[in-house]
C-alpha cells in the first residue's frame, strides 16, 4: 500500500467508479453541473458519515481545514455548504439508491459463505422496518400522525453477513404489508417476518413461488387441526401441527395446509406460536431460524447508533433520501473493505478508527489492524456489534 496516500484515498481504491458513473448517467445527474459533481457530493456526504458531522457548516469547516489534501482524494474545488445543500435537494436520490444496490450485490457475494447459527444451504432473509422520527414543521411532506412526521426504512436483510438486499424508504404512513406486495420471491429461500406482514394472500403468493415463510400467528387466527407431528420436549417445542385456516377470507386467500408450531423460549420465558409452509424441517430448526429475525432489529439499532441518520442536512424529501442512501452505501462499502482485507475487528471498531484517521498517511491495513483486539476487548459488552 502506498504510504503517501491518506486513509480516505486508500478507502476509495475499493470504490467502483465505473458503476457509480453509470448510475449518474442513468438519471442525468451531471446536467448543468459545472464544478461540484455527483462524485464530490457522495465523497462529501460519506466523509460526513464517517466522521459524524453535525451540520452543513460543520462539514464545510472540516473539509476546508483539509483543503490541501482533498485534490488527491478526488475532490475538485472548494466544498461550500450552500452548494452541498442545493445538490442534496435537487439531484435525483435514485442515483445513490442504485449505487447502494451495486455495493450490496458485491457485499452479498463476499459474505455468501458466512455462517449464521443454522446449517442451511438456502438463502435466509429477514423483513422488517424501522421508523426515523422527524419534526413535522420542518418535514411536512413526511406527516405520520397529527403532530408528528417520520420516514420508514423497510429492509430485506440477508442474515448471512447482515447485508441489506432491498431497501424502501417511504413516509411513516406506509404500512409494512404494502412492502411485502413489492417483493419478488426467490424459490427455495426462507423469509422471516413478524405479524405485521401476516397477509394470507401474499403468503400464498410466496408459497406458489416455492419460497418458504416463517412468521407468528395472531391471537384471533382460526385453524382446524389436520394432524399432530411428534415433538421433542428438550427442544422447547410444545406441539407441532398441520392445520387449515377456517376464517372465511383467510381460507380463500390461503387454501393450502400450514404448519403451526408452539414453542417455549426459555431465555425470555415466553411462549411463541410460529406459522410456516415448510413441512420438512425439524420444529426446533424452525424456531432457531425465526430467532435469526432478531438480526434485522440489531441492524436497525446499529445503524441508528453509528450512522448519521437521526439528524438531517436538508429538509426536502430528496435531501433526506439522498442522505439515507449514502449512509447505507458507506456502511456496505466499509463491510466490503472489512472482508477484502480479511480484518478480524468488528465493523464498529473499524468505523471508530476511520473517524479519527481519514487524513493520516498510513497504510490502511496497518491502521485498521493495530491494536484491534485490544480495542474490541475494551468495548462495552452491551455495545451492538455486527460483522464480528
Amino acid at each position: 500500500m502506498n504510504v503517501g496516500k491518506t486513509v480516505f484515498a486508500q478507502l476509495l481504491e475499493f470504490f467502483p467508479y465505473y458503476e457509480f458513473s453509470k448510475c449518474v448517467e442513468r438519471y442525468n445527474g451531471e446536467y448543468k453541473v459545472k464544478s461540484f459533481s455527483c462524485l464530490n457530493q457522495f465523497l462529501t456526504m460519506a466523509f460526513a458519515q464517517l466522521t459524524s458531522r453535525e451540520s452543513l457548516r460543520d462539514i464545510e469547516t472540516c473539509l476546508r481545514a483539509m483543503q490541501s489534501k482533498l485534490y488527491h482524494i478526488g475532490f475538485r474545488g472548494t466544498v461550500s455548504r450552500n452548494t452541498l445543500a442545493n445538490a442534496n435537494s435537487q439531484r435525483d436520490w435514485r442515483i445513490y439508491a442504485d449505487f447502494a444496490l451495486v455495493l450490496v450485490n458485491t457485499a452479498r457475494s463476499l459474505y455468501a459463505n458466512d455462517v449464521f447459527g443454522v446449517r442451511l444451504k438456502h438463502m435466509v432473509y429477514a423483513l422488517d422496518s424501522t421508523t426515523i422520527d422527524l419534526c413535522l414543521s420542518l418535514f411536512p411532506w413526511a406527516q405520520f400522525r397529527k403532530h408528528k412526521a417520520a420516514v420508514k426504512m423497510h429492509t430485506l436483510l440477508d442474515v448471512r453477513g447482515n447485508i441489506p438486499t432491498c431497501i424502501w424508504i417511504t413516509s411513516g404512513k406506509v404500512y409494512d404489508i404494502a412492502i411485502l406486495k413489492l417483493l419478488t420471491f426467490e424459490a427455495g429461500a426462507y423469509y422471516l417476518c413478524d405479524r405485521a406482514y401476516l397477509d394470507y394472500s401474499e403468503l400464498y403468493r410466496m408459497h406458489t413461488a416455492q419460497a418458504f415463510f416463517i412468521t407468528r400467528t395472531k391471537s384471533n387466527s382460526q385453524f382446524r387441526v389436520l394432524s399432530s407431528l411428534p415433538v421433542k420436549e428438550s427442544t422447547g417445542v410444545i406441539y407441532d401441527q398441520l392445520v387449515m385456516l377456517t376464517g372465511f377470507y383467510a381460507a380463500q386467500h390461503y387454501p393450502e395446509k400450514l404448519r403451526r408450531i408452539h414453542y417455549y423460549d426459555k431465555k425470555h420465558e415466553r411462549y411463541i406460536t410460529f406459522l410456516t409452509n415448510n413441512i420438512t424441517l425439524a420444529a426446533g430448526t424452525i424456531a432457531r431460524l425465526y430467532k435469526c429475525r432478531w438480526r434485522i432489529e440489531l441492524f436497525f439499532k446499529w445503524i441508528k447508533q453509528h450512522l448519521h441518520i437521526k439528524a438531517f442536512y436538508g429538509t426536502t424529501e430528496n435531501a433526506v433520501k439522498t442522505q439515507l442512501w449514502i449512509a447505507i452505501s458507506t456502511y456496505v462499502l466499509v463491510a466490503i473493505i472489512k472482508k477484502r482485507l480479511k480484518l478480524d475487528a468488528s465493523l464498529y471498531t473499524i468505523l471508530q478508527v476511520l473517524s479519527v484517521t481519514l487524513f493520516e498517511k498510513s497504510p490502511l491495513l496497518q491502521v485498521l489492524s493495530d491494536n484491534q483486539n485490544h480495542i474490541d476487548k475494551e468495548q462495552n459488552c452491551n455495545q451492538l456489534n455486527l460483522f464480528e
